[in-house]
């Protein structure tokens, strides 16, 4: 999720009763449920740094832990500096796992997923049953923040008086509806993969399905499927009456064997890049005297231009031997092909 959706968790959960716990719980929830998204900043040394650095050691089990005893000492070590900001270390480190439990939660609910047991394992997760910029659940928190906001100064206005904890109320119910509708989308993403495995695509079976939600309608998510010889995007839509066809999937066809291609995904690069995708997909063309091939991960094909992740660039010389590779931002390798 983006800073926003943690930001408004973060508040919502103090306004719901953790401010009652501690003092300054507000504002530990907002380091703790933030804190994790400082990985962001490796994306400023490019797509190599931000594969490693992003959603990796600061999401983890192990940096969790990590950044809650150090966002817990650091509120309890300004407290006696400043002894009207003094907390209890155990309150503290309560809050700051409340907040830096929620910020983990909450990203791995999306289909960019966690290393969540680094540095043990590399292995990503993710639940694929939410949008990474998630304008339902940002909706649930602004109402159950703003609304009794709303109610307070309508309430000044006509002179009466205003309800006692309509915030905490206005909160809790934010925070209900934000679990109801991620229980609704796990039970549809559970039907968008049953429809998805159930049928054939081109009169093969799928070998690896996934389905992901798409940002404004949740009664239509996006599938892929892996077949023997192509990688196939479709939508499944999941309200009343509607019909789901295969047949209108956008099929995109596996190169054929080549040494070009067998070279590249023997690459460092490809290697990298193949340890993070889940629906690898290769094109190999030919550029002056040798070969470019190109790994994008499908996972991403259907998101918004500005977030379809890495893409891994190698390229060949005439004799199919590696002369560069490298990773990039997606819209970085568009633009190359373009000039």
């Amino acid at each position: 999720m983006e800073p926003v959706t943690h930001a408004l968790t973060s508040i919502a959960l103090g306004r719901a009763g953790l401010n009652r716990v501690s003092r300054m719980a507000t504002p530990m929830l907002l380091v703790s449920g933030l804190a994790a998204d400082v990985d962001w900043a490796t994306r400023l040394a490019g797509a190599s740094a931000f594969l490693h650095g992003h959603r990796t050691a600061t999401h983890s089990l192990v940096g969790t832990v990590v950044l809650i005893a150090a966002v817990a000492s650091g509120f309890w070590i300004a407290g006696r500096t400043f002894p009207k900001l003094a907390v209890n270390i155990f309150p503290a480190l309560l809050i700051c796992t409340i907040g830096a439990g929620a910020h983990l939660l909450l990203d791995l609910l999306n289909a960019y997923g966690v290393k969540l047991m680094w540095p043990f394992s590399a292995k990503w997760y993710a639940w694929d049953i939410a949008d990474s910029v998630d304008a339902w659940i940002i909706f649930f928190l602004l109402a159950g923040l703003l609304l009794p906001e709303l109610f307070r100064l309508v309430l000044e206005e006509i002179g009466s008086k205003p309800r006692k904890r309509g915030r905490q109320r206005g909160a809790i119910v934010g925070l209900s509806l934000v679990v109801l509708f991620i229980a609704g989308r796990a039970v549809a993403h559970e039907r968008a993969i049953a429809l998805l495995d159930s049928r054939e695509y081109r009169g093969q079976a799928p070998l690896a399905l996934a389905a992901f939600p798409r940002p404004a309608t949740p009664l239509i998510w996006s599938g892929v499927v892996e077949t023997d010889n192509a990688l196939v995007n479709v939508n499944v839509p999941l309200g009343p009456g509607s019909v789901f066809d295969p047949d209108q999937a956008g099929v995109h066809f596996k190169p054929e064997e080549s040494l070009a291609l067998k070279n590249a995904v023997k690459s460092a690069t490809a290697l990298e890049f193949l340890s993070y995708a889940r629906f690898p997909l290769a094109a190999v063309e030919p550029r002056g005297d040798g070969f470019e091939v190109r790994l994008r991960d499908m996972r991403f094909a259907s998101e918004l231009p500005g977030r379809r992740g890495i893409v891994a660039m190698i390229h060949l010389n005439a004799q199919s031997l590696v002369i560069d590779e490298r990773l990039e931002f997606d819209s970085q390798a568009r633009n190359s092909e373009r000039n």
